[in-house]
């Protein structure tokens, strides 16, 4: 382990996704994350933004390494977790290893996007059989990337569409009457429920990784795609997803809108057409 590891003795929820996620599984995520962090509770993560991640690798190994500079902020002001020794290599079997620690970390696991065959799903196998909460947003039925949490949910997995739902899910565990802003919402976990408190979600203004400034209009129309789904989601949220400029954003999508590939709902809201 290395940074804070008093963070350990806090309560902790897991929020876990695919890496190919859309634009609205980002906003969704952001959404949850920040809201449970203004709760009182850690997000355990791998290595995503949050403040506890557990890595697949050595405590010192980087990946993906567009994450360096996270990694290290959360090595400094969050907790890294790893059961590799420094300087090992993860290998492919080594993720879903690592994923039966972030579900035992937390009281409950949060899934925002899954394909039918993913690691995320592990995760939530993971924390089933932990006794752990399972807790699924509803996808897009045509959204391949969706697939996985709808399985989830015809399996019995809890539905949820608001942080506060988690929230109160979990309150009962917790032994707490009203949910209060603040690291001194929850008591200390016990040792055999090892969770964590949630520093804050780094600003908009924090570096982050994202595309080329320059991309030719393949390269755009492409980033654009990834971002889409069948659900409507903002155009500021594409703009985020992609890493792209305003502007390319808004020549992709009109690219697209003359290809007949998307649908527009309103001034700012996009997404796919289904059956293409």
């Amino acid at each position: 382990m290395k940074g804070r590891l008093e963070l350990l003795n806090r309560p902790a929820i897991a929020i876990v996704g695919s890496r190919q996620c859309s634009a609205a599984g980002v906003q969704l995520a952001r959404h949850f994350a920040h809201d449970l962090a203004e709760a009182g509770f850690v997000i355990v993560s791998g290595l995503a933004r949050g403040t506890v991640a557990v890595v697949a690798g050595g405590i010192n190994w980087i990946y993906p390494p567009e994450h360096t500079d996270l990694q290290h902020a959360i090595g400094r002001d969050g907790c890294l977790v790893s059961e590799r020794p420094p300087g090992f290599q993860p290998r492919g079997k080594d993720f879903p290893r690592r994923n039966r620690i972030i579900a035992g970390l937390a009281f409950g696991v949060v899934v925002i996007e899954a394909a039918m065959r993913s690691g995320t799903l592990g995760t939530a196998r993971h924390a089933n059989d932990m006794g752990r909460e399972v807790f699924a947003l509803p996808g897009h039925p045509l959204d391949p990337r969706a697939a996985g949490t709808n399985g989830l949910l015809k399996q019995g997995a809890t539905l949820v569409t608001e942080p506060g739902e988690v929230i109160d899910a979990l309150r009962p565990m917790l032994d707490i009457d009203e949910p209060r802003v603040g690291y001194d919402t929850f008591p200390a976990a016990s040792p055999a429920n090892r969770s964590a408190e949630l520093a804050r979600q780094p600003s908009e203004s924090e570096p982050r990784s994202s595309l080329p400034d320059r991309r030719d209009s393949a390269e755009a129309i492409n980033a654009v795609l990834a971002a889409l789904g069948p659900a409507p989601i903002g155009i500021d949220a594409i703009t985020r997803a992609s890493g792209l400029d305003a502007q390319s954003v808004q020549i992709a999508l009109l690219e697209l809108d003359l290809a007949g590939r998307i649908e527009r709902q309103g001034q700012s809201l996009v997404a796919l057409k289904t059956g293409l």
